[in-house]
């Protein structure tokens, strides 16, 4: 069905996205509308394909319905005012989908939802910078990053992201864009109570990889669940 999403615009995307029960929810289907997939892949003629695209350093970004999913299955921790970790953000295409979930451009800095946060953690400098850059190619992307509501940071994604956050600690989602060699209890340390990881693992046998999802509930309790199979490329150290 996925390959059967394309389209010729971002909006035609998302609709066959939408009409191929791929988005379920009007709220990402709304999000994903909001953040032109053009300005976030380096080959345009091919942005509203429902395929992943190279974008240098052994990196990807992700099909669209890759992302959608992404986006579904973190939607009941993403809140208007939610804090929000996108590790491995690559092009900034998910991050940016995010930070419309968590701040929608109706709120304008009021309410609950003028708490938001997302950061998108690169491990590699030149993709946190292509992040940020692509997020500027639009006036609501550099608004975002001018309010502080985005921000593109380097480090090891393994270890999750709490330098500079102290005001409130934890992350209310924490998406993870790349392949894990196993459920890193630092990313659950920073989750809060409650939120979800959505994250792909390696299976410890060989047997490819599968989505996780980790949830801590309002008194801390963590479960673990395999969702389906996926090929990411791996979470790991910068190269040298």
């Amino acid at each position: 069905m996925a390959w059967r999403c394309s389209g010729s615009s971002n909006k035609e995307l998302v609709d066959n996205l939408f009409r191929g029960g791929l988005i379920t929810s009007s709220r990402v289907r709304d999000a994903m509308m909001k953040v032109d997939r053009a300005h976030y892949c380096p080959e345009p003629s091919y942005a509203y394909e429902d395929s992943p695209q190279s974008i240098g350093h052994a990196a990807t970004i992700s099909a669209p319905h890759m992302h959608a999913s992404a986006a579904e299955s973190l939607l009941p921790y993403l809140k208007p005012g939610a804090r929000v970790l996108d590790i491995g953000s690559g092009s900034g295409y998910l991050t940016a989908v995010l930070a419309e979930l968590v701040y929608p451009q109706e709120a304008d800095g009021k309410g609950v939802a003028g708490k938001a946060r997302v950061v998108g953690l690169e491990h590699i400098k030149a993709l946190r910078d292509m992040g940020e850059r692509n997020m500027m190619k639009s006036e609501r992307g550099k608004s975002l990053l001018g309010e502080g509501k985005v921000s593109f940071v380097v480090g090891d994604g393994r270890k999750g992201w709490s330098e500079g956050e102290d005001e409130e600690k934890g992350w209310d989602a924490i998406h993870v864009g790349a392949a894990a060699v196993e459920l890193h209890q630092e990313l659950v340390d920073q989750l809060k109570s409650p939120g979800r990881i959505f994250i792909p693992v390696e299976d410890p046998d060989g047997y490819g990889q599968h989505i996780w999802t980790v949830d801590k509930d309002a008194k801390g309790l963590v479960t673990k669940k395999k969702l389906f199979g996926v090929r990411y490329v791996p979470l790991t150290d910068a190269p040298k």
